[in-house]
């Protein structure tokens, strides 16, 4: 929790950093999310920006869907865990199964990431 914490104050600060203080409020691609980076990263922004969304998408895609197969395995009364074998929990493991492809087919849809990250924020908190 203290590392996800961290990281969060890393992105709060580059971001004042780099986009309000250049008057940059409003981005609409992740191209221009990138581009932003450049006074900081120089020729390698679209590279850094790269690694960094993927490196947020390996953290946030197990994440995301293990919390929502605990919350629904916890809701519905379902046996729980990733400890258990997978057919002692088979409900709990469909919904880890179905969250993850469900994340993996977002890539796929005409989804705009950038308001995408936005309204899963606005939803988490």
């Amino acid at each position: 929790m203290a590392f996800s914490n961290l990281v969060a104050i890393a992105i709060i600060v580059t971001t004042a950093a780099t986009l309000h203080v250049a008057g940059i409020t409003n981005i609409q691609t992740s191209s221009q999310a990138a581009e932003a980076l450049r006074p900081v990263a120089g020729r390698f922004a679209f590279s850094v920006f790269t690694l960094g969304i993927l490196g947020m998408g390996l953290l946030a895609v197990p994440v995301l869907a293990g919390s929502a197969a605990y919350a629904i395995g916890e809701a519905r009364k379902w046996p729980t865990g990733l400890a258990r074998q997978p057919l002692q929990t088979k409900a709990f493991y469909a919904t880890l199964t179905i969250a993850t492809l469900v994340g993996v087919a977002l890539n796929f849809a005409s989804v705009n990431p950038i308001q995408a990250l936005f309204w899963s924020a606005v939803i988490t908190v």
